[in-house]
């Protein structure tokens, strides 16, 4: 449930041109992310929140459009209520990890739009 008693929707992201950002829909299906991003050694971002977060909503559309302006990033938001055995360790919305060469190299808590920019082009 949400704020005020609502039931909190999950939030879906449009795909790009690029193809390159996507929405992880389960445990499952964020521990493959996991592995092909180990295994491809592809840089990446992770925006972990949670639907009923006014700052993950509020980020949400930046990360998408933030999505074409790096291509060579893939770029994955997972909710945390759909993925709660990955992201049990999580203690805030937004967390964003970012990957390098199969490791997490950087961590960013919280949102703004400028902040999350320059650690995507810093890490791309």
């Amino acid at each position: 449930m949400g704020e005020g008693g609502e039931k909190a929707v999950s939030r879906k992201l449009p795909v790009n041109k690029q193809a390159n950002i996507m929405t992880a829909t389960g445990d499952e299906n964020l521990e493959d992310i996991f592995h092909t991003i180990r295994t491809t050694k592809t840089p990446a971002v992770i925006n972990y929140g949670v639907s009923w977060c006014r700052v993950c909503n509020q980020i949400l559309p930046t990360f998408w459009e933030l999505s074409k302006k790096f291509p060579k990033l893939s770029f994955v938001y997972a909710d945390i209520d759909e993925c709660p055995e990955t992201t049990q360790n999580l203690r805030y919305t937004p967390t964003f990890q970012f990957y390098r060469d199969g490791e997490r190299v950087d961590e960013m808590f919280g949102g703004g739009d400028e902040r999350l920019h320059d650690r995507l082009w810093l890490h791309s």
